[in-house]
């Protein structure tokens, strides 16, 4: 019987992270789950996930999940969070980029530097110091070709979305990122693709709602051709087919998780 594949999810305290966390135990890996956990005192004016949620998810799965409180914005966090997959599992197949922060409103000339500034930290950086921490384990590890780097990009991703330019910016930024890791990777077995959700149903939209002064996050469903908001555990299945040995496929390529997302 062969080993269990074993893969790190960062965002893991709720919404997308949390529902691929599930969905990679369901087919039989074991997870290193990661959130920074930061809840109301979060840099966003949404609460981010708390602890209790990173834990509570940990405990479903008797001892299959490992929970640890970590930013993606500090890159030596990030190699120990991997270092410690590998002495709690022995190995590294997957590595799942679904932190991201969302923040927006104003037009682009009057978006606050800082808001670039958190995202690009954030959502930018933190997916390029995922990759930094956990492709050299990989290429090091007993079986590269089994390897796979997956980013949680956005539908905002290869369009430009209406008062979210530095989101936009950001997603775009994901997935150029992802595409050269792909290339530098050519030859080694490991592959890294992209999955775009379009809108799901997560804390995150809620927010987006609120920016678009919105009475119900509902009303994005009208922008995708299903008719109707996606669910977290939708992305996740589409995220652990990237991530498992078929999933080479998608090597270099953007999975549109999207629903038909109209913009």
């Amino acid at each position: 019987m062969s080993p269990a594949r074993v893969a790190l999810v960062t965002g893991a305290a709720r919404g997308i992270g949390a529902a691929t966390v599930r969905r990679l135990v369901h087919e039989g890996y074991r997870v290193t789950a990661l959130d920074w956990c930061l809840g109301d005192e979060g840099p966003t004016p949404y609460p981010q996930g708390h602890r209790a949620q990173l834990d509570a998810l940990a405990a479903e799965f008797d001892g299959r999940v490992t929970s640890v409180v970590a930013d993606v914005r500090d890159r030596t966090a990030l190699e120990e969070a991997v270092a410690r997959s590998v002495s709690d599992w022995g190995r590294l197949d997957a590595m799942v980029a679904a932190a991201a922060v969302m923040a927006g409103g104003p037009l682009l000339w009057e978006t606050p530097a800082s808001d670039l500034d958190l995202l690009w930290d954030v959502d930018v950086r933190g997916v390029w110091n995922c990759a930094a921490a956990a492709v050299p384990v990989m290429l090091s590890g007993a079986d590269p070709a089994g390897c796979r780097f997956v980013a949680v990009a956005s539908a905002a991703g290869d369009r430009g979305l209406h008062r979210l330019a530095a989101y936009t910016t950001a997603k775009h930024a994901v997935v150029g990122l992802v595409r050269a890791l792909a290339a530098d990777l050519v030859g080694t077995g490991v592959t890294a693709a992209v999955v775009s959700p379009g809108s799901t149903r997560t804390d995150m939209l809620e927010h987006t709602a609120d920016l678009y002064a919105l009475p119900d996050t509902e009303e994005f469903a009208h922008s995708q051709l299903v008719r109707r908001l996606l669910e977290p555990d939708e992305i996740a299945a589409t995220i652990a087919f990237c991530c498992s040995r078929e999933g080479a496929a998608v090597n270099g390529s953007v999975v549109h998780a999207d629903g038909g997302f109209t913009g």
